[in-house]
C-alpha cells in the first residue's frame, strides 16, 4: 500500500539544528526565535571575550618588553680628576642618583684632568668631571666636549714639611710663596713634590711657578711623581718636601693618618681658587648620553648642590667642597681669568 506524502516532507528538526549550526546571523524563521537569540549572545560573548584575550596578551609582551628594557643596566663612562673620586665626593652623589635611576651604573675613571679630557677626544667616555679652564677651554675649542656646568669649588693649598724651612707660611701672597720654596730648594734645604700628569693641579702649579718667574725643572730638589694627589702627597710626607695638593685630599689622608709629617701652609688666596666643571662629551649619544645628561642635571640641581654643601662635614667638620650655585657669577669670572692662561 503506497503510503500518504507527507504534509512537511523535509524534517523541520533537522534543519533548525543545522541552522543553528552555522550561523546565528542569518535564519530560516521568522523572528523572534529564542533559541537562535541565546546562540547570537553566545557566539557574540566568545567573540569579544577572544579579541579581550588577545588586547591583554599584547598588552602583556609590551609590558614586558618595556620592563626588560628599562631594568636592564646601562653603564654610563665618566672621567674624573682623583681628587673628585678619591675624596668619594662622585660616588656619594652617584649612589643618591641611583636612587632614582637604579638601572644606571656610573663607571668612573679617575685620571688626571689632561688624561680625562684625552679619554673624552677618543669617545671612551659620555661625561667628564675636571678642574683645570685652561685645558677645558682647548677641548671646548676643539668640539670635543660641550654643556659645560660650575658645580663646586674649593682650594688649592701648599703643604710641606712641620718645619717650614722655606718658611712659606710668612708669605705675602701665594707667587711670594713660590719665590721662597724656590729659593730654599737652591740652597738644598727644600725640596718640592709635582704631579708630573698634566692634571689639573699640576697646570696650575706650572703656571704659579710662571708666575713667580722661576723654572725648578732640572733641579734636584724638584721631583715629578707622574701620579694622582693622593700618591703625590705620601711621596712629599715620606721625603719632607713640599707640594700643591687640593685641600680635600689633604684633609682626607690627613685624617686616616697617612700623611702625618705635613701640613698646610698656605691656602686661601684667589690664585688658588680650584673649579670644577662637568661636560657632556659631543661624540656621546644614544641612552648613554641620556643619563650622563640626567647625572649632570642632578649634580647641578638643588638637590645635588645640597649634597655638595654637606659632604665631608660628618667626617671632618666641615665641608670637603663648596657648592657652585652659591657663587656663579664670581666663579665664571675667575674660571675666564685662568682659562685666558
Amino acid at each position: 500500500m503506497e503510503s500518504t506524502p507527507s504534509k512537511y516532507p523535509i524534517n523541520l528538526f533537522y534543519i533548525h539544528e543545522q541552522t543553528l549550526s552555522m550561523s546565528c546571523t542569518k535564519s530560516l524563521f521568522p523572528e523572534p526565535v529564542t533559541s537562535m537569540q541565546r546562540c547570537c549572545v553566545l557566539e557574540k560573548k566568545i567573540h569579544f571575550a577572544a579579541i579581550t584575550l588577545l588586547v591583554l596578551a599584547i598588552v602583556i609582551v609590551v609590558l614586558a618588553i618595556s620592563s626588560s628594557f628599562s631594568s636592564r643596566e646601562v653603564e654610563v663612562r665618566v672621567s674624573t680628576t682623583t681628587s673628585l673620586y678619591q675624596t668619594g665626593l662622585l660616588e656619594y652623589l652617584a649612589d643618591k642618583f641611583r636612587e632614582s635611576y637604579p638601572n644606571v651604573r656610573l663607571a668612573f675613571i679617575a685620571v688626571g684632568t689632561g688624561r680625562a679630557l684625552k679619554l673624552a677626544e677618543q669617545g671612551d667616555v659620555c661625561a667628564v668631571f675636571v678642574h683645570a679652564p685652561s685645558l677645558e677651554r682647548q677641548y671646548l675649542e676643539r668640539g670635543v666636549i660641550e654643556a659645560g656646568r660650575i658645580f663646586a669649588y674649593n682650594y688649592f693649598v701648599i703643604v710641606g714639611p712641620l718645619g717650614d724651612p722655606a718658611d712659606v707660611k710668612n708669605a705675602k701672597n701665594v707667587i711670594d710663596a713660590f719665590r721662597r720654596i724656590y729659593e730654599a730648594g737652591e740652597k738644598g734645604i727644600a725640596k718640592f713634590v709635582s704631579r708630573g700628569d698634566s692634571s689639573g693641579t699640576h697646570v696650575r702649579e706650572l703656571s704659579l711657578w710662571r708666575s713667580a718667574g722661576v723654572d725648578p725643572h732640572g733641579r734636584t730638589w724638584y721631583k715629578e711623581t707622574g701620579l694622582g694627589m693622593s700618591e703625590t702627597l705620601i711621596v712629599a710626607n715620606e721625603i719632607e718636601a713640599y707640594t700643591l695638593s687640593d685641600i680635600s685630599t689633604f684633609l682626607s689622608l690627613k685624617k686616616r693618618g697617612k700623611i702625618p709629617t705635613l701640613e698646610v701652609l698656605y691656602g686661601q688666596d684667589t690664585e688658588l681658587i680650584n673649579i670644577y666643571s662637568a661636560y657632556l662629551v659631543k661624540r656621546c649619544s644614544g641612552v648613554q648620553r641620556e643619563y650622563a645628561e640626567k647625572f649632570v642635571d642632578f649634580v647641578t640641581s638643588d638637590e645635588g648642590q645640597s649634597l655638595v654643601a654637606s659632604y665631608g662635614v660628618d667626617e671632618f667638620g666641615k665641608p670637603l667642597f663648596k657648592p657652585a650655585t652659591r657663587d656663579l657669577q664670581r666663579l665664571r669670572a675667575i674660571w675666564e681669568k685662568f682659562a685666558r692662561g
